[in-house]
């Protein structure tokens, strides 16, 4: 059994979804295991990860729009405000959604299927710089 570990970093532009499949699959199948599980961590509390469609982009802005209604940025609503309107929204979307994935690795490919993308979900305003850690573990 091997591991292999490293960290990537993704700037964002604000709330919203960036795909990071690529560089995220490219770094997995660099490692030349055959089958294994590869774990992907957020080190962060207001952003997350999910694995979502990336064929029609619809999908991305009808998710980001359904949060904003279901979490609101009205400061009216939180006690913790440390860091402005979008603070505590941030961390409740993130709750809402996932710190970390796990997908399984086959034949040397991510075995994600046919639509789907690994996303980070940036759940502040502005700008951020992001760092995601790949854990693969397998032969």
């Amino acid at each position: 059994m091997r591991q292999a570990i490293t960290t990537i970093e993704q700037q964002t532009e604000g709330r919203g979804l960036v795909e990071i499949t690529r560089p995220v699959r490219a770094w997995a199948e660099a490692q030349a295991m055959r089958d294994g599980l590869l774990t992907l961590f957020i080190r962060h509390t207001s952003a997350s990860l999910v694995i979502q469609e990336n064929a029609d982009p619809d999908v991305l802005v009808d998710l980001s729009d359904f949060l904003d209604r279901l979490v609101p940025d009205d400061p009216s609503h939180y006690r913790h405000r440390a860091e402005g309107a979008d603070d505590m929204p941030s961390h409740i979307r993130s709750a809402l959604t996932q710190t970390h994935l796990a997908i399984p690795l086959a034949d040397g490919r991510l075995m994600l299927g046919t639509w789907q993308g690994i996303y980070l979900f940036e759940q502040r305003r502005l700008p951020h710089r992001r760092r995601i850690v790949l854990h693969l573990i397998g032969e």
